[in-house]
């Protein structure tokens, strides 16, 4: 098992870059950078790339709406050469919340866009002359206002002809697209006692027809890290960010995150939590959130009782530990904990 951290996208990106650049001699095996609608997350990757030397660095994630697929095989390449062969490309649709109120692009068909994207990024980055016509055609036909175009291969060559393709997936039949084609995989407010039961007829299946020479699907999930006998008060700084999720991304009906903890069995609660957020009480829906859910999907604790918490996202099936160091030490950490590993 390695050991990763996200970036802290909220605040000041050149110093969350540096915090996280000083972790990577205490362990850190790769960072996480998020985007949502705020700064766009390879030009912070791009500097990541030049504060490390080491660590992998991946984005999670670009959307596929946004961008072209031969925009994010250009990226994936772009960063693979700057940072000599360490990127991870995360890929999503995110949600239709960000994809229509920002991105001015109508939530259609994500999955057939996540496929594509996927398909498309590895073709190029294996310099193929792309001819192709689906969702996104390349080149433009002229029934569909093509003129000059010509099907073509990326001009640069790329440092690895095969960059790794993870999915941030939750819904059943994403996660089995994602079981089947991508490298790996990126879930959200991960619980591993409770993981199996909610995606583990998708992987299984998803799996089945996957290509062995992908290899095994890699999974990456965590949560808050903190180690004390007093580090257990530390859960609760994940309550903002389970009463976001389940309670404020997307409507009633159209919320991934809700239906996930609908899923874990928190139907009752996933309701609420969502009544409080969308009436704009956000404190009120964060007390809403149970304190299981808090507790089983981070690692805080003393010592013994986070050593048992890593060994239960291992037999979840995660190959990478993604934790949110808490505390005044976040290197001493990031070094404990990768020295269980």
């Amino acid at each position: 098992m390695e050991i990763s951290a996200p970036l802290a996208y909220a605040g000041d990106p050149r110093q969350a870059a540096d915090d996280i650049a000083a972790l990577e001699s205490a362990g850190l095996d790769a960072v996480w950078v998020a985007e949502a609608y705020g700064f766009d997350s390879p030009t912070i990757m791009g500097y990541l790339a030049a504060r490390t030397e080491r660590m992998r660095i991946g984005a999670a994630i670009l959307n596929v709406y946004s961008r072209t697929p031969a925009l994010i095989a250009q990226t994936a390449a772009g960063l693979d050469a700057i940072s000599g062969g360490r990127a991870i490309i995360g890929l999503g649709a995110s949600g239709p919340q960000v994809v229509e109120g920002w991105h001015g692009k109508a939530y259609d068909k994500p999955l057939a866009r996540t496929r594509e994207a996927i398909e498309l990024t590895r073709r190029i980055l294996r310099r193929e002359v792309i001819d192709h016509h689906g969702i996104t055609d390349m080149p433009l036909p002229e029934e569909k206002g093509g003129r000059l175009g010509k099907p073509l291969k990326i001009l640069t060559k790329p440092v690895r002809s095969e960059v790794p393709l993870y999915v941030a997936s939750l819904g059943p039949a994403n996660v089995r697209m994602t079981a089947e084609i991508a490298d790996g995989w990126l879930p959200t407010l991960f619980i591993p006692e409770k993981a199996h039961q909610v995606w583990g007829a998708s992987l299984a299946e998803g799996k089945e027809k996957r290509d062995p020479a992908l290899g095994p699907l890699q999974t990456v999930a965590g949560g808050l890290l903190a180690i004390g006998d007093d580090a257990a008060a530390v859960r609760d700084f994940a309550r903002p960010q389970i009463a976001l999720y389940v309670g404020g991304m997307g409507a009633v009906g159209k919320n991934f995150y809700n239906d996930l903890a609908v899923a874990y069995g928190y139907e009752k609660e996933a309701r609420r939590i969502q009544e409080l957020y969308l009436s704009g009480k956000k404190k009120e829906a964060e007390a809403a959130v149970p304190d299981e859910f808090c507790e089983l999907m981070s690692l805080c604790g003393p010592e013994g009782y986070v050593r048992e918490r890593v060994e239960a996202f291992r037999a979840a099936g995660v190959d990478m530990l993604n934790v949110i160091p808490v505390g005044p030490e976040p290197a001493k950490l990031i070094e404990t904990v990768k020295g269980w590993l």
